[in-house]
């Protein structure tokens, strides 16, 4: 496995780490009362996950190219691997969901009270803020899982969510894969994420995250329960977990649509 491969495989469980943890975001707000500044320094994160998600999909493109100048018809393996690693982000970030929360939570209280981005970090990697990290790691509780209302379960919202996420999760990696179907246009196939990706974002930002903030302002109006809006999380866990594997059945059938679509368009 070369330098490329695992470098693409950390960025990879970094951004899918970082978009797991967002789900635990509204209930800092709810929590701490600062529903804004709560997402603005969630936002450094998000800043970091973009970062790498600007230098996974080039990383990747460099790879399948030496691959196809080598003569080496297709790498499957490797694109499944990195679905892998989608996956395992996922449950890692599931497990640290309840001690970020904690640790976001000081972190908004911190920031409110000196309005300082520079003391809020040296706070981070002090004495105190290691210390404070130690103290409060927590695992989730047995109960959000094992107590599943399935009378009240948000069926379309959950698996709208596992379609989206399956369609996010291989819409570069099936884009870039398209390469080695169709070498002749695979400059017009890398590029082609966007006809994948774009039905899932509207389903993410049209559906999706409105209903979720829906239920975000009914929690602080009293006409929903901080329980029932942390169940909603744990489904919205679930279904991102669920959407990784998916994406494991839709990686090859997508790529082919694109290999396709590169030679019509």
């Amino acid at each position: 496995m070369t330098t490329q491969v695992l470098i693409v495989l950390a960025l990879t469980f970094v951004i899918n780490l970082i978009t797991t943890l967002s789900y635990s975001v509204r209930i800092v707000g709810i929590r701490t009362g600062r529903i804004a500044i709560s997402f603005a320094l969630f936002n450094i994160l998000v800043l970091v996950s973009r970062t790498a998600n600007g230098f996974q999909a080039p990383l990747l493109a460099k790879t399948v190219e030496n691959d196809i100048k080598n003569g080496v018809a297709g790498n499957e393996f490797m694109f499944r691997l990195i679905i892998v690693s989608c996956t395992l982000a996922t449950l890692f970030g599931a497990f640290l969901i309840p001690t970020f929360q904690r640790v976001l939570s000081k972190a908004v209280l911190n920031f409110s009270l000196h309005k300082s981005m520079p003391k809020l970090i040296m706070h981070g990697f002090s004495k105190a803020g290691i210390l404070y990290l130690k103290d409060n790691i927590s695992i989730p509780a047995k109960t959000n899982i094992t107590q599943i209302k399935f009378e009240a379960f948000p069926w379309k919202i959950f698996i709208l969510n596992i379609f989206a996420v399956a369609i996010l999760t291989i819409g570069v990696l099936s884009a870039v894969y398209a390469s080695y179907l169709n070498p002749e246009y695979r400059t017009t196939a890398s590029n082609l994420s966007a006809f994948i990706n774009g039905f899932a974002t509207i389903l993410m930002f049209a559906i999706i995250d409105p209903h979720l903030s829906v239920m975000t302002d009914d929690v602080t109006l009293g006409k929903c329960s901080e329980p029932t809006f942390r169940k909603y999380v744990v489904y919205m866990t679930i279904a991102r977990l669920i959407g990784t594997v998916a994406a494991q059945i839709l990686f090859i059938p997508c790529a082919q649509l694109l290999a396709w679509t590169a030679t019509k368009i």
